[in-house]
């Protein structure tokens, strides 16, 4: 049976932007792959269409049927982790190989408070705006409801 994992360094999954991402990725194939390749990622998921954003994909070419790769990334300066009731933003490791037998996911956060932010709804004078973020400078207000 064809085997997959990513193991990140210090078993962490909490990052802040800017930081490097370490770690191995582990496999075993009754048949050698042409390649494997983990892509880091960002997904959103709640209402409305689903964004995706591909940071960096590594390629390993040629990995036997058996063995260990080791990894590193920098992670990006945004967007960062925040959940939300009408919207959630995450991010990914994703490894994969050439056959299509295996594909293994590993969620991490990333985030300058430590951990995802948690978006709650804003109250204006009467009227909920659904939930709102600081990202940067920049103040990103989802779900207007009037």
């Amino acid at each position: 049976m064809d085997r997959l994992s990513i193991h990140l360094q210090n078993d962490e999954t909490v990052f802040s932007p800017g930081q490097s991402l370490q770690g191995a990725i582990q496999y075993r194939f009754e048949t050698e792959p042409e390649y494997l390749e983990l892509s880091l990622f960002w997904y959103t998921s709640g209402k409305g269409t689903r964004d995706i954003g591909v940071v960096e994909t590594r390629r390993f070419e040629d990995p036997g049927t058996l063995g260990s790769k080791d990894f590193a990334f920098t992670l990006p300066e945004g967007p960062y982790s925040f959940s939300g009731r009408l919207i959630s933003l995450s991010w990914l490791l994703e490894l994969t190989s050439s056959s299509g037998s295996r594909t293994v996911r590993h969620e991490i956060v990333v985030s300058p408070t430590g951990e995802e932010i948690v978006l709650e709804s804003v109250s204006t004078g009467g009227s909920s705006l659904g939930a709102d973020a600081i990202h940067g400078s920049c103040r990103i207000v989802l779900g207007g409801r009037r």
